[in-house]
């Protein structure tokens, strides 16, 4: 059977395809990791000359290296999408330079399949930024905390920790209840073993006027107890009790007197389980992705939200499909002739939209808290934005 010079060119594409389909797979996933690493290595040493500043009879110099060790986690995870256009450019650069992306694309291999081919290298960045969001950064951001906590020299004007306020009763002789007041709680600190830290509580009475302040070192959670509800088809509920130590009670008598008294220990009841006041106490962006959905349903069923947990929830999950936009900007960077833009001008100009980018979604999520607007909405705009910039200049080129 006689075969035609069509059919034996396409069998020559179909086989020398998966070869350079490799070969544009490695450069560019060899190219992404050095610029990642590269940007993550810059970013850890200048953290560390500003840790350099603080350095006290408190806080050593061999806290601030476990300080910026805790912290690199985090500081790799913020630079992937940087890196990732970073690395694609450079990637496809070294081959324009050396004219291999002209060979490919004259022997009929088209954009988008070359842009296919740096894709896949891109989404290995993708699991290793879902990986140290799920698996890392919640226990490397709190150690780095307990070792170098910015807030302590700012408690007036900073708001740590949760804040709640519980409606008290006391019983009356008939068997009634009454309004007592209210409780204002602060608990600082809380592990997913149940065990909080420092607990603050002020009693205030009807008319407002503080009565007594309690403030107790830390606590261990000891169980829970049913409450009786007379009305079957409500869901079994819960009082969560925990046994506070070392306890200081201030009692403001009339007249504006005051007594001080210690106690071993005292109790402390809440509506809620001690995994939800874990993630009560923590900040959005020490939270994994499961941890934020779940403080996400709590809040749904306290009738509340929070829109900073909100906007890191979404942050957090949409991340990978803004490292995917990023990539496809930086194809769209490279193809053309080298002689109108040099590769260097090329890279700055990747590193710079890299930077906008990620200034924009700070940008919009700063508008999202103060407006209130939709944070799914305000996350999807950039990369939807960065994803289309991408296509076109794509399609510029064909």
């Amino acid at each position: 059977m006689r075969i035609s010079p069509a059919e034996r060119l396409a069998n020559h594409k179909s086989t020398k395809l998966p070869v350079l389909g490799r070969y544009v797979k490695v450069n560019a996933l060899l190219a992404i990791i050095a610029a990642v690493l590269g940007l993550w290595a810059l970013q850890i040493i200048f953290s560390y000359l500003s840790e350099l500043d603080s350095l006290s009879d408190s806080y050593t110099f061999s806290e601030a290296l476990k300080y910026i060790f805790y912290r690199s986690p985090y500081f790799l995870e913020q630079f992937i999408p940087t890196g990732a256009l970073l690395g694609a450019v450079v990637g496809l650069g070294l081959l324009a330079n050396k004219s291999e992306l002209v060979v490919m694309r004259a022997s009929g291999v088209s954009i988008y399949r070359i842009v296919g081919w740096v894709l896949q290298p891109a989404f290995a960045l993708v699991i290793l930024a879902l990986v140290i969001n799920q698996f890392v950064l919640p226990h490397s951001n709190q150690l780095a905390k307990n070792i170098n906590n910015d807030d302590s020299s700012a408690l007036i004007t900073s708001v740590r920790g949760y804040w709640m306020v519980q409606p008290r009763f006391e019983n009356t002789a008939d068997g009634d209840t009454k309004p007592d007041g209210s409780d204002v709680l602060y608990i600082d600190y809380a592990d997913v073993q149940g065990n909080i830290g420092e607990v603050k509580r002020w009693h205030l009475d009807n008319n407002g006027n503080l009565q007594t302040a309690i403030h107790a070192e830390g606590g261990q959670y000891t169980g829970r107890t049913l409450i009786d509800t007379t009305d079957r088809s409500l869901r079994e509920q819960y009082r969560y009790e925990w046994q506070l130590n070392n306890m200081t009670k201030l009692t403001i008598n009339q007249g504006l007197d005051s007594s001080q008294a210690k106690a071993p220990s005292d109790t402390l009841t809440l509506p809620f389980a001690p995994e939800s006041v874990y993630l009560l106490t923590r900040d959005a962006e020490d939270l994994s992705l499961t941890q934020l959905y779940d403080h996400r349903q709590f809040m749904r069923q306290q009738s509340n939200r929070s829109l900073e947990h909100e906007l890191a929830f979404w942050q957090k999950l949409l991340s990978p499909l803004s490292i995917l936009s990023l990539v496809i900007v930086a194809c769209s960077f490279v193809f053309g002739s080298l002689r109108t833009h040099s590769l260097g001008l090329r890279i700055v100009v990747a590193l710079l939209f890299g930077l906008l980018f990620s200034y924009v979604q700070d940008l919009v999520g700063f508008v999202s808290l103060a407006t209130g607007f939709s944070p799914l909405l305000m996350v999807l705009l950039p990369i939807i934005a960065s994803a289309l910039l991408g296509l076109y200049l794509l399609k510029r080129q064909m």
